[in-house]
């Protein structure tokens, strides 16, 4: 197999469309925005990089030692395992889900280290815009999601997977993106999960109110925002896979990945921020816990159905191709025209069926019609023999018999 392809794409008939699954080319308006986009930050992507690596060094220096002090804690420590729980199932689910070869545990590992990592860097980055934004009256908050907080922090997932797993020779699949994304994911919301207990903990100890109470429901919060992360993340790394085995297009399709998972990304935030003001406008009376939790339960009900569907998609192609069978999906035209003539091929078979039949039955039975025929005409008589053996008997008789 060719290690610049997807199996997906080398094993596909040039008729089955994978744009979005297995290639890519500009089709939609995103594909146009996300290749412009391209063009402009790859002129200033050298500095942005060295900036990046300078400020990673002393970040790590500073907030990773704040999240080993909270694991100090038994109860900080075990309220943020419990926290990841959904977050970890999910990461779970997809790596389940990838038909292709496992991937192995040694790079699964060190994509979630360099989620947990590279997490410290964006919360430097949010803490420093966060006061910026603050100043913009209405619609500051909603801009600092989409411009800041978002872009910032999908991008640093999206390096967790590139720095190191999107180099292997094990990363052979598109789908091998959704993979260590969400794996990504989960390491972000790790670290992320513990500075928020470790913060509700310390808050609540200086409120001189029950530690362990704030520090649960902080958990609680996050027990809910962590499968977000992972979702999104999974979102990009399926794209990142996508330009690995389209280098031609990498750069927008990277791109097309980061704006959809910032999207995502931003919108949540953005709803739960001004939920329970909406609900309050609305006159509606369900407490905000209940509302908080029935709208993520729903939001990433709705997004992680959608990245089902496309790691499904790719897993029908490339079981198809696994069998040697054409690329289709339930739908498309290529999948309509080959059932006609198949059903074309398969009608003229029987048809060519029903008259080979007949022409045997009319040799079967013209040959049935000359044997016959032919016996009668060369069977001797019977009578004449048994006369002349019936003479040829008195002859040979003794006299003494004739008297």
């Amino acid at each position: 197999m060719d290690p610049d392809r997807d199996p997906v794409a080398e094993s596909a008939t040039d008729s089955a469309d994978l744009y979005d699954v297995a290639t890519w080319e500009r089709r939609s308006w995103l594909d146009a925005a996300s290749t412009a986009i391209y063009g402009l930050s790859s002129a200033v992507a050298p500095y942005v990089a060295g900036l990046f690596v300078l400020l990673i060094v002393v970040v790590e220096l500073v907030l990773f030692g704040v999240a080993l002090v909270s694991f100090r804690n038994p109860v900080v420590a075990a309220l943020v395992l419990l926290s990841i729980v959904p977050a970890f199932g999910l990461a779970a689910y997809i790596w389940y889900a990838d038909v292709t070869t496992s991937e192995p545990l040694s790079l699964l590992a060190m994509t979630f280290l360099l989620g947990v990592l590279l997490a410290s860097f964006a919360a430097v980055i949010n803490t420093t815009f966060q006061l910026v934004f603050s100043l913009i009256p209405l619609v500051g908050t909603v801009l600092f999601y989409f411009f800041v907080v978002a872009p910032v922090e999908e991008t640093v997932k999206w390096l967790a997977v590139r720095l190191y797993a999107f180099r292997s020779d094990q990363f052979d699949a598109v789908v091998d993106g959704a993979v260590y994304g969400a794996v990504a994911g989960l390491g972000f919301a790790t670290i992320e999960n513990a500075l928020y207990i470790t913060q509700g903990f310390a808050g609540a100890t200086a409120a001189g109110t029950d530690a362990i109470v704030g520090a649960s429901q902080t958990a609680a919060a996050r027990l809910l925002a962590g499968p977000g992360h992972v979702i999104y993340s999974a979102f990009a790394g399926y794209y990142l896979g996508l330009a690995k085995f389209n280098r031609d297009d990498a750069g927008p399709i990277v791109i097309k990945g980061l704006l959809i998972a910032a999207f995502i990304h931003a919108t949540y935030n953005s709803a739960v921020t001004y939920l329970p003001a909406a609900l309050e406008l609305l006159g509606v009376a369900v407490a905000p816990g209940v509302a908080f939790l029935g709208f993520v339960v729903v939001y990433d009900g709705v997004f992680g159905y959608l990245l089902y569907r496309k790691i499904a998609r790719y897993r029908n192609a490339y079981r198809q191709v696994d069998m040697n069978r054409d690329v289709s999906f339930e739908g498309s035209e290529d999948e309509a025209f080959r059932a006609s003539a198949a059903g074309d091929a398969e009608a003229s078979s029987v048809d060519d069926g029903n008259v080979d039949a007949d022409e045997r039955g009319e040799r079967d039975h013209a040959v049935t019609e000359d044997a016959a025929g032919g016996s009668v005409a060369d069977e001797p008589d019977g009578t004449d023999g048994v006369e002349a053996r019936e003479e040829d008997a008195a002859d040979d008789r003794p006299a003494s018999d004739s008297e």
